[in-house]
């Protein structure tokens, strides 16, 4: 009778507990749907306000973050428009709508800044690694592993040689991609949750051969520009554009992607 108690309350806790958990997402559904009336209805103030409070709650998606970079844009604060199309993007990097935005948003900054060029196969294999997010990957993992095993039952099961040959050499190609779409679905997540890029919110800002105020002068950047994160010292950041230019900037003049 003990035992049965406990775990009638157990299970009253997670009841419960999945309860509060499916109400605070209907909360912050609601919300995020009152944020795109106002978006909608041109009250941009009040739609960025909601949008932020749904982020405050630890929600992300590329959904959410194209909303708040549109919001941000109609307010012509080009910068904070630019970092959510860009974390936007890191989850959903195929999405032409936000890859269009943000080129409308990174030519009206003042910065343009050539990449240095790839390699061929480089170019190839950052096409394929942005062809799908990362639980697209995982679905395609999970979806490859199971018939993995189908191919190793019927290895197991079937007494034709031929066929059995078939299966052995079929399973372990499929494991391959198996193990090769979990190890993209991996890297997607955990680029998505790496801050190793930023943006710069600063007018004008010298960029600097050492972490310190009195070190030489390299070049320029205005805000609007992207730098990815290469080190970090006392306050400062270790940073690199595009063209490949280093310098170091302080913390306070970047935000995260």
């Amino acid at each position: 009778m003990k035992n049965f108690k406990i775990c009638l309350l157990g299970l009253l806790i997670l009841i419960f507990s999945a309860n509060n958990s499916i109400a605070k997402d209907q909360q912050l559904i609601s919300k995020f749907e009152q944020a795109n009336e106002f978006y909608n209805q041109a009250v941009y103030d009040s739609a960025l306000m909601l949008y932020n409070a749904v982020m405050d709650e630890g929600y992300a998606s590329d959904a959410l973050y194209y909303n708040t970079a549109n919001t941000y844009f109609k307010l012509k604060e080009i910068p904070s428009a630019i970092v959510y199309y860009e974390k936007a993007l890191k989850i959903n990097p195929s999405d032409e709508d936000i890859l269009h935005n943000l080129n409308i948003a990174n030519s009206m900054i003042i910065d343009k800044i050539e990449d240095i060029p790839q390699l061929f196969f480089r170019v190839w294999w950052n096409t394929f690694y942005t062809m799908l997010p990362a639980d697209t990957w995982a679905w395609i993992s999970v979806i490859i592993f199971m018939l993995t095993l189908v191919s190793a039952y019927v290895y197991f099961t079937v007494y034709n040689v031929g066929l059995r040959k078939i299966s052995f050499f079929l399973g372990l190609l499929l494991l391959f991609f198996s193990i090769a779409s979990f190890g993209l679905a991996s890297q997607k997540y955990y680029y998505t949750q790496q801050t190793n890029e930023a943006i710069v919110f600063i007018p004008t800002i010298t960029v600097k051969s050492s972490p310190t105020a009195s070190s030489v002068d390299l070049f320029v950047l205005h805000e609007g520009t992207k730098v990815t994160l290469l080190d970090h010292a006392g306050g400062w950041q270790k940073i690199r554009i595009a063209n490949g230019s280093v310098g170091w900037l302080p913390d306070e003049v970047l935000t995260g992607i």
